[in-house]
């Protein structure tokens, strides 16, 4: 099963970034990946055990995927893992830890990982859909991170 994991270092406080992070209303002012993102009712506000879709932007597939909150640690982890295979995504997880540094800022920490489908495609869609996760998991923190800093 890929992984991989992501760090970035953000002006502000764990507290700070996390709350954003998990804030579907202002989703789509900091994430570069996203056209769309939202909880599903009958929740409110992200959470242990909550629903969300998270649309991608048609330049990477477009995709929706549904995921539930498998974690939820106010200010310092979130985890959530994908409810049904979407498109080539037999599984996916991630998890978003924070830890915070000194003068105020704090460290993101994104880990993901994945199983893509079909099985007999493996060994072409793995390297392929790394890269392109890794690469944008990379600008949506470096996103992030500017977004503290405007």
């Amino acid at each position: 099963m890929p992984s991989c994991k992501v760090e970035e270092i953000i002006p502000a406080s764990a507290q700070r970034v996390f709350d954003l992070v998990h804030d579907y209303e202002r989703r789509l002012e900091w994430d570069t990946l996203l056209r769309a993102a939202y909880i599903e009712p009958p929740f409110k506000a992200a959470d242990k055990d909550v629903v969300t879709v998270c649309k991608g932007r048609w330049m990477v597939g477009g995709i929706a995927m549904r995921t539930v909150y498998v974690s939820f640690r106010p200010g310092r982890t979130a985890a959530v893992r994908l409810l049904d295979p979407v498109l080539f995504f037999e599984t996916f997880a991630a998890s978003i830890r924070h830890f915070d540094i000194e003068h105020g800022g704090s460290t993101v920490i994104y880990h993901f990982n994945f199983t893509s489908r079909p099985q007999f495609l493996r060994p072409v869609l793995d390297p392929l859909m790394m890269l392109v996760l890794r690469a944008e998991t990379r600008k949506r923190l470096r996103s992030l991170r500017r977004y503290f800093t405007a």
